[in-house]
């Protein structure tokens, strides 16, 4: 069965009354493969209907099959007529995504109840947050596009060379290996600057004995890759050698914590108490991680406040970091889907120490 019909026909079983109309651009393309950002998804118990503008009426009608196509010129009229003869009274919408103007509008143009719930919202959480082979394939593509893209530029690692110029040169080969984008504004900062965990890069330049922290990661049909290696150029000091393994023990201990039933809070628990064994404490304090899909933070998050358990098809990243401030930072992370026993990474990038 086609994977999108699969995902359409996944959240039709949710339904107990009513509709669901689906508007969020992320969302539209995990039920139907396509980008649309003025696109419409209703739902029924029966059907499923892709409402779209004039400017991607050609190529849903092409590419899209897991949904009747509506190519709209009055939205609501159109809306209605479809919630009219399939018998709808009742629809529910993306809560989290719907601005109170917007809830306005359709309450005021569409001939339904319209529910004030969040269990659309629920639902699709629920679908997303486990993925599928077609995703995987996906997220390992991404990360084999960083990593290549990585390795082309490691001869730029060295003195002089400007953060900036690591940024530009990582996202140009990225997608000269085929990537859309990158995952984010990608993080190539070294020195002092290291500290700060979302460090911007500008035209500072490595020093010897400096600590470059790279956190990147590309997309590919719309899925995020997202890893963090820290290397150093020239030489490390004692202190510098000491908190990079340290920081490496708590994300290799806390991978090894990675299986279904395991409760995220947990996990952190695991690299965040370590790292404060060692007199680090309060030098932590973001996350352990976060999940990774079709955006670059998705559920579950790795952190103190999450009690959600761990499934098989799961995607969460583990990217533990000391950050002394006004000095240096180190921070390690790796993507990993959890499997039937346990993990799998999709990152091969080696994690001990590299002095270039």
């Amino acid at each position: 069965m086609d994977i999108y019909k699969n995902r359409i026909n996944n959240i039709k079983s949710k339904i107990t009354d009513g509709a669901f109309l689906v508007t969020n651009d992320k969302n539209i393309y995990y039920f139907t493969g396509l980008w649309d950002s003025n696109g419409y998804l209703l739902i029924t118990k029966e059907n499923a209907y892709l409402f779209v503008d004039f400017r991607y009426g050609e190529v849903a009608e092409k590419t899209v099959n897991s949904a009747n196509v509506i190519v709209f010129n009055k939205l609501f009229d159109e809306l209605n007529n479809v919630l009219k003869n399939d018998n709808v009274t009742k629809l529910y919408v993306e809560t989290n995504v719907l601005t109170m103007e917007q809830y306005k509008t359709y309450s005021d143009k569409l001939n339904v109840t319209l529910s004030e719930e969040n269990t659309l919202d629920k639902i699709i959480l629920d679908l997303r947050i486990v993925k599928d082979s077609y995703e995987l394939q996906l997220m390992q593509k991404a990360q084999d596009i960083t990593e290549e893209a990585f390795n082309k530029i490691v001869p730029l690692i060295k003195v002089g060379t400007t953060e900036r110029t690591l940024s530009v040169e990582l996202e140009y080969q990225m997608k000269l290996l085929g990537a859309e984008s990158v995952s984010f504004d990608l993080i190539t900062i070294t020195g002092k600057k290291t500290s700060l965990p979302h460090g911007v890069p500008s035209n500072d330049m490595i020093k010897n004995g400096d600590f470059v922290t790279f956190d990147i990661g590309a997309t590919y049909k719309g899925y995020h890759s997202d890893m963090t290696r820290t290397v150093a150029v020239g030489s490390v000091t004692d202190k510098m050698k000491e908190v990079y393994n340290i920081v490496l023990d708590a994300h290799k201990m806390a991978m090894a914590s990675v299986k279904p039933g395991m409760k995220c809070s947990d996990i952190d628990k695991i690299a965040r108490d370590y790292i404060y064994s060692k007199g680090y404490e309060g030098c932590f304090g973001h996350a352990t991680g976060h999940g990774v899909g079709l955006d670059i933070h998705e559920y579950p998050t790795v952190s103190p406040r999450c009690d959600t358990i761990l499934k098989e098809g799961m995607i969460v990243t583990i990217e533990p970091g000391i950050y002394i401030k006004d000095n240096f930072g180190v921070r390690i992370e790796d993507t990993v889907i959890v499997t039937e026993n346990g993990y799998k990474s999709f990152v091969s990038l080696p994690k001990e120490l590299t002095i270039l």
